[in-house]
């Protein structure tokens, strides 16, 4: 199953959200184990462990390749809410409030950092800018990502009070990523030897964000008034977007002359979204909005279609130089 992009942790997400629909008791807010607490803390915890695992001497080796800097960082917070915003327009009301701002959402998330790795690396491409780029992508994500959508939802008319959201992120986010650098030198050792308790944590951590806000979601009854067409039309808007803004790159760096391997990099880093930071994050933002579940639902499609469509590929490229 791995070989499609199909592993335990997505699995477990598939699991976590059925256990909210049937038993929406146990995970929401004030349930039967008091879930909430955990989440929210949780982002802490997922975020201090990103810090203690990032290499600074791997982020200074990518460091000096600034047009490929450029170009991802520029699809991953401009090119991205610019196409989701023209195709909201152009769908209009036809779009429920609550979706529209789910995809939004995932437009104004960074890039993730592990798979965009692990996949350049499998597909013999420029692996310390990948991990530069991601690794950039998630501190800018901290202060981007909530401007982004607070001014998407003061468009709406219902924007958040931006400051203390974006010092709230910093104090969970950013914080505790820098903490983490801090103690690397002395914990590095420990945590190469522990690295699956180390990843067992942090996904831990996400599966009790997500079991919590569908079990909320469920509980308040926002998925009855949604029927399967919608959702099956969110799947299908999550596929498009991630095909559309992968061909976009793809032809970019190349029209840019960039070798194989920044190709490659700036492909699977520009055209990819964060679920590690975006659960934690919408916790942040969304926490008391009762529709927080379908909030983070297009994430969570765009996620699993991201893994599965680019470990095939990147598989197929590695094995032409290997």
């Amino acid at each position: 199953m791995k070989r499609i992009g199909l592993d335990g942790f997505l699995l477990s997400l598939i699991g976590a959200v059925l256990l909210a629909i049937v038993w929406p008791e146990l995970g929401r807010s004030g349930g039967l184990i008091q879930l909430q607490h955990f989440a929210n803390y949780g982002v802490a915890i997922v975020f201090l462990l990103y810090g203690l695992t990032l290499s600074p001497q791997k982020i200074r080796e990518g460091v000096f390749n600034w047009r490929l800097h450029v170009v991802v960082q520029l699809a991953t917070f401009l090119l991205f809410p610019l196409l989701v915003l023209g195709c909201l327009w152009a769908l209009g009301a036809r779009v429920p409030a609550e979706m529209a701002l789910g995809f939004f959402y995932l437009a104004a998330l960074p890039s993730t950092v592990s798979s965009s790795v692990a996949m350049t690396s499998i597909a013999k491409g420029n692996v310390p800018g990948a991990i530069f780029n991601a690794s950039l992508s998630s501190l800018l994500g901290v202060f981007v990502t909530p401007l982004w959508v607070n001014t998407y939802l003061n468009s709406q008319g219902v924007g958040f009070p931006l400051g203390p959201v974006v010092l709230k992120i910093v104090l969970l986010v950013l914080a505790p990523i820098v903490v983490g650098q801090l103690l690397r030198p002395w914990l590095v050792s420990w945590l190469n030897r522990h690295a699956v308790l180390t990843k067992l944590m942090d996904r831990t951590t996400i599966l009790a964000i997500v079991l919590n806000s569908f079990s909320d979601s469920v509980a308040e009854g926002v998925w009855s008034s949604h029927s399967t067409a919608a959702l099956a039309g969110m799947a299908a808007a999550s596929l498009v977007l991630f095909v559309l803004v992968s061909l976009l790159m793809w032809a970019g760096c190349r029209a840019l002359g960039f070798n194989r391997e920044d190709n490659i990099a700036g492909v699977f880093c520009g055209s990819k979204k964060s679920l590690a930071a975006g659960v934690p994050m919408a916790k942040v933002m969304f926490g008391a909005n009762p529709a927080i579940g379908l909030i983070i639902a297009p994430i969570m499609l765009y996620h699993f279609l991201q893994l599965v469509i680019v470990s095939v590929v990147a598989r197929r490229l590695g094995a032409r130089v290997s």
